[in-house]
């Protein structure tokens, strides 16, 4: 008979509660009416695997410790129509696992994410910092940055389509790989639903979560895919507030003061901070495209079809001649002044600021392309 539904439970030393896990995943299978099978992904110490293989699981032991290795391993070993994800240590009640199979099995959704934080929260079972703070912000972050559009973004009790799962690149090791599995599926366009489920606290041993390590895993893991809110949007406001200060200090606009050279030297340099985080944030635009981290958008679409090399590096000496020809003017006022006259007016300023952006510019625009080349 075909296998419908495949539990995947990653497990580390829960040999006292693996086999409630299994037991009411099976339970919901027969109420169902649907042939399902158990894949427990092990790297216990304890007795888990043999509590897991009597009550009817399958055991398979990944070649690497890590929650998303678990998973990634667990996943080639599975036969379901349906994936439902789940761990072993009792929080989640894999009694409410059918919440998460209707909307696949009645084709609404491709992806189920439970939510603690609309449903029921057990006293005990999650830290106040987690709830009120951690979650949120993280599932706040990886809203804003790829619109998924859910309320508990690192619930790990959820279910995808075997079809949807293929579609996922999943890479992820350690506990990013909650949102890894959110951000692929919102960058496939799939369809994600949320249901409330219940939160138990553990009924024995401590938490394996690390509060601010495995947290700034995740938030690390979004930055690095979302190179707009990483580079673009401080590149700009550097950009504009250098500018800024460079006019007002070159033409000595009054705002309450006189703005005068010094101003003119901050802004400078938040005005070439800002150009070079923009290039870093071209390059991880364009090597992420290129290795499929991401979907090109307006912005890689033009740098790839447009900014050759040698436009680039004509464009960087043109900046660069520029400002030597204003370096070159203000040293030819000073010696024909007898080495008397070279008066901080913040020429020279802009002078420096041009030949450093035609620097930047003509050497970007070869690691660009080398970028650029097809891999």
């Amino acid at each position: 008979m075909t296998v419908e539904v495949s539990v995947v439970i990653p497990s580390r030393d829960e040999e006292k509660t693996i086999g409630a896990c299994i037991d009411k995943a099976q339970a919901v299978f027969e109420a169902l009416g649907v042939r399902g099978e158990v894949v427990v992904s092990d790297s216990s110490k304890d007795n888990t695997r043999d509590v897991a293989e009597k009550h009817g699981a399958k055991v398979v032991f990944p070649d690497k410790r890590g929650y998303g290795n678990a998973f990634r391993y667990a996943f080639n070993h599975i036969s379901g129509k349906y994936v439902v994800l789940g761990d072993a240590d009792d929080t989640y009640d894999f009694a409410e696992m059918g919440k998460l199979l209707e909307p696949l099995m009645k084709g609404e959704a491709d992806m189920v994410v439970g939510t603690r934080l609309r449903g029921e929260i057990k006293d005990g079972a999650m830290p106040w910092l987690h709830r009120k703070v951690g979650n949120p912000l993280l599932t706040g972050s990886l809203n804003l940055f790829f619109g998924a559009g859910i309320s508990d973004a690192h619930c790990g009790f959820r279910a995808l389509t075997r079809d949807a799962l293929g579609k996922l690149r999943l890479e992820a090791s350690g506990m990013e790989f909650a949102s890894e599995m959110i951000v692929e599926a919102a960058r496939k366009k799939l369809r994600i639903r949320e249901v409330p489920i219940t939160y138990y606290p553990r009924r024995s041993g401590d938490s394996k979560l690390g509060s601010f390590s495995d947290g700034w895993r995740h938030m690390k893991f979004m930055l690095i895919r979302a190179p707009s809110y990483l580079y673009f949007a401080p590149s700009l406001s550097l950009g504009i507030l250098g500018v800024g200060m460079m006019f007002l200090g070159r033409f000595g606009i009054n705002v309450g003061y006189v703005p005068g050279v010094h101003t003119l030297v901050l802004g400078a340099l938040f005005l070439m901070a800002g150009y070079q985080v923009f290039l870093l944030g071209l390059f991880s635009k364009v090597y992420g495209v290129r290795m499929e981290l991401f979907e090109p958008d307006r912005t890689t679409g033009f740098v790839m079809g447009h900014l050759t090399l040698e436009r680039g590096a004509l464009i960087g000496t043109v900046v660069f001649l520029a400002g030597v020809a204003l370096a070159i003017t203000l040293a030819a006022n000073w010696v024909s002044s007898g080495f008397v006259e070279l008066p901080l007016n913040g020429d020279d300023i802009i002078s420096f600021t041009l030949i450093i952006f035609g620097l930047q510019t003509f050497f970007s625009s070869f690691f660009l392309s080398m970028l650029n080349e097809e891999l």
